[in-house]
């Protein structure tokens, strides 16, 4: 399921794994949206086989819940929400954005 996961997470330069009724998953989609990034949003509720790659991310992000949001950046695990509004926070997801390709200005 780990692999499934990496091919969604190399879609799009930016990649957010969700569930409609997380929200902390809504407020990193949101952040996403106003910095102007058109990430790939893969709801797993919605997806048949969402548990599976739900447990996939949990052990990609080392067992520490929760496993959603997981956010891929250029196709790499950056982590959860704390791990995105740190670095956001911290003035360092802007210029990994456009590295990614994800952020033209």
């Amino acid at each position: 399921m780990a692999d499934r996961v990496m091919k969604l997470a190399s879609e799009r330069a930016v990649v957010v794994f969700t569930l409609s009724s997380c929200c902390m998953c809504h407020t990193v989609t949101k952040l996403m949206q106003d910095l102007s990034v058109n990430a790939l949003v893969h709801e797993l509720d919605s997806d048949p086989r969402g548990k599976e790659m739900e447990r996939a991310l949990l052990k990609m992000l080392g067992g520490r819940g929760p496993a959603v949001p997981a956010v891929f950046i250029g196709g790499k695990l950056v982590g959860g929400t704390n791990r995105v509004m740190s670095l956001h926070l911290g003035g360092e997801l802007v210029p990994l954005l456009k590295s990614a390709g994800a952020l033209w200005l």
